[in-house]
């Protein structure tokens, strides 16, 4: 597997694990936040390419950019912290 795929897949763990903290009412840094917002979005131009699970990291990234100003429903939180879970661990496989 090629080197861009598990840094891709390292994406979506750390971002995963910011859902995570949310979920578990810790509170990340905003540049945190923001920094995992970003690179979700990025990896989200995809999608455009006709890749579907792209999708995701788009939903994913204005979940957490509404994150910041809202408090989001636990099921908004689990989702997207599940679904980039399991897509980052298969990008290691």
């Amino acid at each position: 597997m090629s080197l861009a795929v598990k840094i891709l897949g390292g994406i979506d763990l750390v971002s995963a694990m910011a859902f995570l903290m949310l979920v578990f009412g810790m509170h990340p840094f905003l540049q945190f936040t923001l920094f995992c917002a970003g690179l979700l979005f990025l990896k989200g131009m995809f999608a455009f390419t006709g890749d579907v699970l792209s999708f995701l990291d788009l939903i994913s990234a204005a979940l957490l950019i509404l994150s910041i100003f809202f408090t989001l429903p636990t099921f908004l939180l689990w989702t997207p912290a599940f679904l980039l879970l399991a897509k980052g661990f298969v990008s290691f496989l």
